[in-house]
């Protein structure tokens, strides 16, 4: 177990090393190489996936797994068979048969919240799109990470601004807090992850967190990009509270 100072680490996408209370976590790990799976269909733009390189990690330095949900973007064949099959893996209830199935031999489903190496871990909902979408998309969950003096941490998952969404930050009011934007959708139907406006939203209902907002430039058929998300976001005035981190960088946890 690590003794650095809490932070994260974009990788690219949704996959993220959170270093948090001691401990490193690896969330939602997509691992292909660039260009190494199909592009998502019925979207926009036909370009394989993922659309950049995966940075550098050293996954000998992992302590932990969390997936959100097991969509190919969060959870692909290649973190099956490269992760440790033997790692602590905290996943939604509803996903444990299928990663069981992948051959992990630890998975940990978080029902309501959980106890690990003093970190406790606690289950969020979502919507992964509008109407009869969300529901053909499936479960997707958030999680909290709280710890003594630790910021508490909301890593917010496949989800648009909604009630579930609201709830978690009543709830939880979380001093960080990771949404996925990109503003994915298909070639019909609305968004099934955060636009800038959602991401302001997010902005005004917590005015003293950080949001860090992922998801962005690395798979086909999220449409919104870094730079049009912090021009929204500027011209919105809440600039100011978000990081936008690119592939590979570290945001400190305050």
């Amino acid at each position: 177990m690590s003794t650095t100072p809490s932070a994260l680490r974009l990788l690219r996408h949704a996959t993220l090393v959170v270093r948090y209370g001691g401990a490193t976590v690896l969330v939602d790990p997509m691992l292909a190489d660039e260009g190494s799976t199909p592009p998502i269909e019925n979207s926009p733009n036909e370009k394989r996936n993922p659309l950049v390189p995966l940075p550098t990690v050293d996954l000998r330095a992992i302590d932990a797994v969390a997936v959100t949900h097991t969509h190919r973007d969060h959870f692909d064949e290649v973190a099956m068979e490269t992760l440790p099959s033997d790692l602590p893996l905290f996943c939604q209830p509803p996903d444990e048969e299928t990663i069981e199935k992948a051959g992990f031999t630890d998975v940990r489903p978080v029902e309501d919240s959980v106890e690990w190496e003093g970190i406790t871990i606690t289950r969020t909902g979502g919507r992964h799109g509008h109407d009869d979408l969300a529901e053909k998309m499936g479960p997707v969950s958030g999680f909290v990470f709280t710890a003594d003096e630790e910021p508490s941490l909301y890593v917010a998952g496949d989800t648009r601004w909604c009630a579930e969404l609201c709830n978690a930050f009543a709830t939880h009011t979380p001093d960080v807090i990771v949404v996925n934007a990109g503003g994915a959708r298909f070639d019909e139907g609305k968004p099934i992850t955060m636009t800038a406006a959602d991401v302001e939203r997010v902005c005004r209902a917590r005015p003293n967190a950080t949001v860090i907002p992922v998801h962005m430039d690395a798979i086909n058929h999220c449409l919104e990009s870094r730079a049009d998300l912090e021009q929204a976001l500027t011209e919105a005035g809440v600039i100011s509270q978000v990081v936008i981190p690119e592939d590979g960088e570290w945001v400190p946890l305050e």
